[in-house]
């Protein structure tokens, strides 16, 4: 039951995000798209309810235990960045905005956005350990939490795979092909506007 409640919150997190954004875009109903996004954390909340009554009914705790509190804990962390992203492109593809600047793709400024991107995973593994770890309390020593203890190390291994990804990115900074000297050994045009 708890797989298929988190399916159903994935595909109503995308339902209630394309209604809200058509609704503010295409029908001009601001207030009504706010309310439908708005809505968006309420599946969360209900996921996280369920999944507790299903452990005070004496489930087993397992698996799919795990993925829920991982799952709330990536959207807690990524769910607005999300929105804000789609919105972005919504407002320029449906509302004549202009076109969203996208994320920085070379040297010390990509650095700091995937150091940003690493802050919310950080984020995402923080929360989900924090509901795995109150499952395990709630539990109890009865109760067999392996799988519970696993999803608390994947979520702690993902923000170190992570970390070290955005550490590469400050250590071994992207350079800008355009910049410097290309293929033929010619300075370029912008390396030669700066002298």
């Amino acid at each position: 039951m708890i797989v298929a409640l988190i399916i159903a919150c994935e595909v109503g997190f995308w339902v209630l995000l394309a209604l809200g954004l058509a609704v503010r875009y295409l029908l001009k109903w601001r207030r009504t798209s706010v309310v439908l996004l708005l809505c968006e954390p309420v599946l969360e909340l209900v996921l996280f309810v369920v999944t507790a009554i299903d452990l005070k009914n004496g489930a087993e705790p397992g698996w799919e235990h795990g993925l829920a509190a991982l799952y709330i804990g990536f959207t807690v962390a990524y769910g607005h960045y999300t929105i804000r992203w789609l919105d972005g492109h919504a407002a320029h593809r449906l509302g004549g905005a202009p076109k969203p600047v996208g994320p920085p793709r070379y040297g010390m400024p990509r650095a700091r956005h995937e150091g940003r991107l690493w802050l919310r995973t950080v984020l995402a593994a923080a929360v989900s350990c924090a509901l795995l770890q109150a499952a395990v309390w709630y539990v109890g020593d009865d109760g067999d939490v392996s799988s519970l203890r696993a999803f608390q190390w994947a979520a702690l291994r993902t923000a170190g795979i992570h970390g070290l990804v955005a550490l590469a990115y400050l250590i071994w900074p992207k350079k800008d092909p355009g910049d410097g000297m290309n293929a033929a050994g010619v300075t370029s045009s912008k390396e030669s506007v700066r002298r």
